[in-house]
């Protein structure tokens, strides 16, 4: 049985048009304030702040959350993807990025057109995403993956141009995390024209879209030309997502929130399911900003919207996935399936040698560094005193890339997708959150509380995980896609820390990117151990994750307990992720990339796997950690955001090969 929109909207107007009375009633006289939308009192204070700022804010939320919903319903029928929006396919955060590489470093562009800026930025992301899944015919999931990496690319580096630029940058943290607070009616005076604009351009090509859902050949055959109806459509699409994003920020997930329950509520028309998703979007965003304008009474911080809307959103898309219809892509185009032919054996004198090659790379970085003068080497300056600075950060880096890696490799074995990581199924993301939340919740005064908190975030994220995919005997794309929501959560509540104003905000910047700063002699012992003791225990699993890619059955029939492999399994790499998440933060695609760099090598059993990615992850962090180091000298990349920016072009390369 569908349900009527009627049934859902109605309950949403009647909360907008009671929250709208609620505020307005809240001083003064409800009739006086109601007046202030076209009347101005210059004696009233309130009046004065009625109109110039929260009937502005009013009108902005509501043009802002219709544009998102027409841009998502748009990119939604051009790529015949039920889950593309301007925040899953990298148009918002390449909007955002081009936005603050030009406040830094051509502010004059800003001053002749910021939402010129935010095109462009946006139809960059938007045509790499494009050239990333194009061999791949536009596949809905190599889609949602190449949007996954654009978004994380430009949010590393978004975030590289904060850390580097902490003063700069300060008051448009708060604005990049989608704040809808105004002074003037400019932003609807900009918004308005421009969406009834691309609207009414859209009504034009109803029935041509309309055609978009059969085949490309039975609409070829109706004399419909696919690529012109594709180029407006979407540009159209990223010309909304722009001048939204340069005008209030990013706001997350409502190009995707209002399509999808439009979509659930059976709404099969394209010219309805777009005037009844920009409604959808316009009443959502405007009831998320009403609520969150009460919370200033109860809370002690200013939460921007955009992140509230990433934070709600991500449930939602975790809520949608069981019910979305994703088709499986062959074995054979799945990211790096291609693996050498040979198998290779990995013997002790093997062995040796790389832990030897280890050595020498944390020997040579540690000696050869830039100084204020220029490219040193430790034994002619003679300045020993560096080693206690960089041996630490180096070890530690090697650490947390041989856990990660091990992680990776455990996971790729236990999933039989060659795309799971630890960072990429959102297992980083949820350490991270649950550090963050023991930390600000005051649990994270001891090691043991840290360590509690990640380890219960990377559990509850490994549940969910099981819970959502396990019916679908865990498909790759639903997991992938399970990894996106996992990881939207994550940039919200970032986003969330970061514009609150709270002292500890960019010491937690840093660790999340990855910083290997804190690292010292004492906490290294530890983690040294943590990581030597894992991998024992991971390599001692050797047998179960030679049989498990065999499959349920067989992995029976040969006297396995399936179930509780799993869950051992699993608990092994939560731990894994948690200690190496405290080194290189959540976001370095390392326990990706060394698994692949292993297979291409010939290492496929399960020891040789191990080992040799452990190796692998270990020589790209230490990379990582001592290029981040030297290349804007004296300033410092984390280790984690450069092990990602390398990690974002391998999988570019691979996208690019399916």
């Amino acid at each position: 049985m569908q349900l009527s929109p009627r049934l859902l909207i109605i309950p949403l107007l009647i909360c907008f048009i009671f929250l709208v009375f609620l505020q307005l009633n809240s001083v003064g006289f409800l009739s006086d304030n109601l007046r202030s939308l076209w009347d101005l009192d210059p004696l009233s204070s309130r009046s004065i702040t009625l109109y110039f700022s929260w009937w502005p804010r009013l009108v902005t939320t509501l043009l802002a959350g219709a544009g998102l919903a027409i841009a998502g319903v748009l990119m939604q029928q051009v790529l015949r993807n039920p889950l593309a929006s301007p925040a899953t396919l990298g148009v918002a955060s390449g909007a955002n990025l081009a936005l603050l590489m030009a406040t830094l470093f051509t502010p004059n562009l800003m001053l002749w057109s910021a939402s010129a800026v935010a095109t462009f930025g946006g139809v960059t992301s938007m045509l790499v995403v494009f050239t990333l899944a194009w061999r791949s015919a536009l596949s809905p999931s190599v889609v949602i993956v190449a949007g996954l990496v654009i978004n994380l690319y430009c949010g590393s580096f978004a975030t590289v141009l904060l850390l580097m630029n902490q003063e700069e940058l300060n008051g448009l943290m708060i604005w990049g995390a989608g704040s809808l607070v105004q002074s003037s009616w400019d932003d609807a005076i900009f918004l308005a024209p421009r969406l009834i604009i691309a609207t009414s351009i859209m009504l034009f090509f109803v029935r041509p879209l309309s055609l978009l859902e059969l085949s490309d050949n039975s609409a070829t055959s109706l004399g419909i030309s696919l690529a012109r109806i594709r180029i407006i459509t979407l540009a159209v699409a990223v010309l909304l997502t722009a001048w939204v994003v340069s005008s209030v920020g990013i706001i997350g997930f409502i190009g995707l929130a209002a399509p999808a329950f439009v979509r659930l509520l059976g709404v099969k028309g394209l010219l309805q399911r777009i005037l009844l998703s920009a409604l959808f979007g316009a009443l959502l965003l405007s009831l998320t900003d009403l609520l969150i304008q009460q919370l200033p009474k109860v809370l002690a911080m200013f939460i921007p919207t955009g992140a509230a809307t990433a934070i709600l959103g991500a449930p939602l898309l975790l809520w949608l996935l069981p019910r979305l219809p994703l088709k499986s892509q062959a074995e054979n185009q799945v990211l790096t399936r291609a693996k050498s032919p040979k198998n290779q054996e990995l013997s002790s004198k093997k062995v040796v040698m790389l832990v030897v090659m280890i050595l020498a790379f944390i020997g040579i970085f540690s000696l050869i560094g830039k100084q204020l003068h220029g490219w040193t080497w430790l034994p002619e300056s003679e300045n020993w005193g560096l080693l206690e600075w960089r041996l630490p950060r180096l070890i530690g880096a090697a650490a947390g890339g041989l856990m990660l890696a091990v992680a990776g490799t455990v996971l790729q074995r236990l999933t039989g997708n060659p795309m799971a990581s630890p960072e990429i199924m959102g297992v980083s993301s949820g350490a991270a959150l649950g550090l963050i939340i023991a930390i600000f919740s005051g649990l994270g005064a001891t090691s043991f509380g840290l360590y509690a908190g990640g380890t219960a975030g990377a559990m509850a994220t490994m549940g969910i995980l099981i819970l959502l995919n396990r019916r679908s005997g865990f498909q790759p794309e639903r997991l992938l896609l399970t990894g996106v929501a996992i990881t939207a959560l994550m940039d919200g509540v970032q986003s969330f820390i970061l514009a609150g104003g709270d002292p500890r905000s960019y010491q937690l910047l840093a660790w999340l990117s990855g910083s290997t700063y804190y690292v010292n002699a004492d906490s290294l012992v530890g983690i040294s151990i943590f990581a030597v003791v894992l991998t024992v225990i991971a390599l001692s699993c050797s047998r179960w994750l030679d049989i498990l890619p065999l499959g349920s059955n067989e992995a029976m029939t040969l006297g396995v307990n399936v179930q509780r492999v799993r869950l051992l399994l699993l608990g092994l790499v939560a731990v894994l992720t948690v200690v190496a998440t405290l080194v290189v933060g959540p976001l370095s695609f390392v326990g990706l990339m060394a698994p692949h760099m292993a297979r291409m090598a010939g290492f496929n059993s399960a020891r040789a796997h191990i080992l040799t990615a452990g190796i692998f992850g270990m020589l790209l962090m230490l990379l990582a950690d001592w290029l981040g180091r030297q290349l804007l000298y004296p300033q410092d990349i984390p280790a984690g955001l450069m092990a990602s920016l390398i990690g974002g072009l391998y999988l570019m390369w691979g996208l690019r090969r399916l």
